[in-house]
């Protein structure tokens, strides 16, 4: 089998390896070469052979499209520039892609969406619901119409575009997963996250502006409480549905 290929951005080592052994357990893909690793804000997105690999998972970050320039580092803006690059292939050939939030954003802006931050979540459990699209897309294969899921994002799609298949949504944010031609996807919600790892990115970002640090306790408990399972499964059914 080709490897797949896991795209991070964060900095911090504390945060990343945690996100990604989460990957690689909830992918399935856990032997030796079948996740392959590249992360972003280290390395140049530039130069990635598609033939290399069964598929690419984009993970979330802490970067946000929507910002002005001006509020973007060099490296942030290193990293969106080779995105786009890097989505014209995928994009044009259909390639097997998986963006978890960061995704959405950068897929939509790719592909003309707006933006913004009207449609951000803070960190917290949400109740996803599948729409018709959904419920027929092999991505969501044994999953319940109405499942749970953790999020926590500043922005997000405030519509979708016309060629874009709406496969989920939610309450506070309508667009929580979508398709581009067959097999090109982003979700807005995490289905990477565990109770552990979600605590851990809980504390890292408490004043980056993803919740009211004082609802900390809250917060934790609804984390430990909810059951995420079915989020998850949408993993393993890409590496199932794309492992060549």
């Amino acid at each position: 089998m080709k490897p797949f290929l896991l795209i991070t951005s964060r900095a911090d080592d504390t945060l990343v390896y945690p996100e990604v052994n989460s990957y690689r357990k909830l992918t399935g893909l856990t032997g030796e070469g079948e996740l392959a690793w590249l992360r972003a804000e280290q390395s140049e997105i530039a130069g990635i052979d598609l033939a290399e690999y069964s598929g690419i998972i984009l993970a979330g970050s802490p970067f946000t499209v929507s910002n002005s320039d001006a509020q973007k580092t060099a490296t942030e803006l290193r990293v969106e520039r080779e995105f786009a690059a890097l989505l014209d292939g995928v994009v044009a050939l259909d390639y097997p892609f998986l963006g978890i939030c960061y995704g959405v954003g950068t897929l939509g802006k790719h592909q003309g969406a707006v933006v913004s931050n009207t449609n951000g979540e803070d960190i917290q459990v949400i109740t996803v619901q599948l729409t018709a699209a959904g419920e027929a897309d092999p991505l969501f294969a044994g999953v319940s119409t109405v499942f749970d899921a953790y999020v926590g994002h500043k922005e997000a799609l405030l519509a979708a575009p016309a060629h874009f298949s709406v496969l989920a949504s939610g309450e506070n944010c309508p667009v929580q997963a979508f398709k581009v031609g067959q097999n090109v996807y982003a979700t807005q919600f995490h289905p990477e996250l565990e109770p552990e790892t979600f605590k851990q990115r809980i504390y890292a970002y408490r004043d980056h502006g993803y919740f009211d640090p004082a609802t900390i306790d809250d917060l934790l408990a609804q984390i430990a409480a909810a059951d995420v399972v079915a989020s998850q499964r949408v993993l393993k059914n890409f590496v199932r549905l794309y492992a060549t």
